[in-house]
């Protein structure tokens, strides 16, 4: 199973269900630094760009419009290359 799942402009009706627009908002600006998931996250990315990168994996870009799991376990290396705004949960 991969640590990054992305589903790329999922529907307003798949958002709806997922109640996307009560989660919180996280905004960082450009920077890179580590992040570790204890738990997994989901996110909606409303603005920027980063590009993620798995320890011992390849780089995974995630733009806004997409919908991404980060699965609990993943260590992992942002770089925030647009200022970010995201809607995150965490199971």
């Amino acid at each position: 199973m991969s640590l990054i799942t992305i589903e790329h402009q999922p529907s307003e009706e798949r958002l709806q269900a997922l109640g996307v627009a009560s989660w919180p908002i996280w905004e960082k600006e450009i920077s890179t630094f580590p992040i570790d998931f204890d738990e997994t996250e989901t996110a909606y990315i409303l603005e920027g760009e980063i590009i993620v990168t798995p320890v011992g994996g390849e780089p995974v870009r995630i733009v806004p419009g997409d919908l991404v799991v980060f699965a609990a376990g993943l260590d992992s290396h942002w770089e925030v290359v647009k200022p970010l705004r995201k809607h995150y949960s965490y199971d």
